[in-house]
């Protein structure tokens, strides 16, 4: 008899996992499998009903459920269940499957599953080659106690790893279908919105993510494009140099050309402390939670040599969140992002040429005031301090009628490049026309913007032609004690320039 049984057992076995490779191979999609699956695992062994889980990053999503007809439980599948609730966490901490009929007595339940009194569950892990925790748990069981045979438990196991090997090619394809959608997007979406959308992507994408970055080479520096679970608002107003993200990256120059991704968890070191070795810790860790980082994902997104960005992917609850199939689904995203984001730095290019003086390369009087009113409203909502600057040139007429337009030219070409050469990290310079220039201070008070133009102005009075020397009168103005909105502070600043120009001083406040 015991020899029959267990011939039985193994043809029940054969049947079932049959079954189940023809149902993943017939799906077209995750879900699809996934609700495939569980309804033939709940049949075949006369249980009430299931739900497949997938984590993704502080939340367990449901792929798909069979047989919850409950209001509440069906809450719970829409809502999906925090980090930490539930048996399938444990399982996926653990990487062992679990069975029991006492569930209430079980160190983490859900509480709309222990006041409907469901006592039988089995929780096992869908094996991802490659992954330091197990990404996606189903989940079958029923209200009434029942103890489960080992023929079941043999079942289920075997289940398992069938349905591990069939989500790997739904997986890939979704991967596809995720980086061709984007690329669709690209021709309708402008820039801004398009980095927020591949990052997103990207987490979704990423086994481990549930919050992340993108920060993209512009201007001299690498700036925050994208955030989510962040304040992007906030984190706009860092900016950060090739040696600063090379600190960060950690593997050095010719790893962040190849693409090659990085993996940092607070078991190796604190991440926080890294995060304020390259920006302000009142900033980096408000605005971007550089305290509540477990684990860390650095992508770089070289093309032809230069590193166009760096996409940070991380984890707040986990430090073993990301491994190797993390590893693995960035690389996919490498070379596609990489191709993208040199098409949106060519469009963004042409857009911006609008906003560009063409003859010193600086930003004109449009882009000044688009940049004005962005960093006036970060500056409201967070308290910074925001300073500006007009400059009026001195002795540049008699420079342009003595010497001619050509070497007047080459003065306002002289004039930019040595405001560049003086400007610090974050301040931005402007040509407003003719002899005019202006600057923008964020995150500086009066006294600061103060020493920065006694530099600018120092730096124009040893511009010579022919023993024709320059000199610059500049009028500054401060948020908020000297105006509010942009109009307040234009006038404030304009009416000190002039007051110089009347003194014969190269910087007022």
């Amino acid at each position: 008899m015991s020899l029959q049984l267990s011939r039985l057992a193994d043809e029940e076995e054969r049947r079932l996992v049959a079954e189940l490779s023809l149902a993943l191979q017939s799906a077209s999609r995750l879900e699809e499998a996934a609700a495939k699956a569980l309804a033939l695992l709940v049949r075949a062994l006369g249980l009430e009903a299931g739900a497949f889980w997938e984590v993704r990053g502080a939340r367990m999503v449901s792929l798909a459920a069979h047989g919850v007809e409950e209001p509440a439980l069906r809450k719970v599948l829409e809502e999906g269940l925090p980090y930490g609730v539930g048996l399938a966490w444990r399982v996926y901490e653990t990487r062992s499957p679990l069975f029991t009929a006492r569930y209430a007595e079980e160190d983490r339940t859900v509480p709309a599953l222990k006041a409907l009194d469901w006592r039988t569950f089995a929780a096992l892990p869908v094996p991802t080659p490659g992954a330091p925790r197990a990404r996606r748990i189903f989940v079958v069981g029923q209200r009434a106690e029942r103890l489960w045979r080992r023929s079941e438990v043999d079942l289920l196991l075997l289940a398992s790893r069938t349905l591990g090997l069939g989500l790997e090619r739904l997986t890939e394809k979704a991967r596809h279908e995720a980086v061709n959608r984007i690329f669709l997007e690209l021709l309708e979406k402008p820039p801004e919105e398009l980095y927020q959308a591949v990052l997103e992507e990207a987490i979704r994408q990423v086994p481990g993510a549930e919050a992340g970055s993108l920060l993209v080479w512009e201007d001299g520096a690498y700036r925050y494009k994208a955030a989510f679970g962040y304040d992007l608002e906030g984190l706009k107003a860092l900016a950060f140099t090739r040696e600063a993200q090379l600190k960060w990256y950690g593997l050095g120059e010719e790893k962040a050309r190849q693409g090659e991704p990085r993996l940092l968890s607070v078991e190796e070191r604190p991440i926080a402390e890294i995060s304020h070795e390259t920006a302000p810790p009142e900033v980096i860790d408000a605005a971007g939670k550089a305290q509540e980082i477990q684990a860390n994902l650095c992508l770089p997104i070289p093309y032809k040599g230069e590193v166009l960005a760096y996409l940070n992917l991380d984890n707040l609850h986990d430090p073993n969140a990301f491994g190797e199939d993390s590893l693995e689904a960035a690389r996919f995203f490498a070379t596609p992002l990489a191709t993208l984001l040199h098409e949106i730095r060519t469009r963004k290019l042409l857009e911006e040429a609008a906003l560009t003086d063409p003859l010193t390369g600086l930003p004109n009087r449009r882009a000044f005031d688009r940049f004005l009113e962005e960093e006036l409203k970060r500056a409201e909502r967070y308290g910074y301090p925001l300073s500006l600057g007009v400059m009026d040139l001195r002795g540049f007429k008699q420079v342009n009628d003595r010497l001619g337009h050509a070497v007047g030219d080459l003065a306002l070409m002289k004039v930019a490049e040595a405001l560049q050469r003086e400007r610090r990290n974050g301040d931005r310079i402007f040509r407003w026309g003719g002899d005019e220039f202006a600057a923008l201070f964020p995150h500086t008070g009066k006294e600061g913007a103060i020493k920065a133009a006694l530099r600018y102005a120092r730096a124009i009075e040893a511009l010579c032609f022919e023993g024709l020397c320059l000199g610059v009168n500049i009028g500054l103005a401060a948020f908020p004690e000297d105006g509010k909105t942009p109009d307040e502070l234009l006038s404030a600043a304009d009416s000190r320039m002039y007051q110089a120009k009347a003194r014969g001083l190269a910087v007022l406040a």
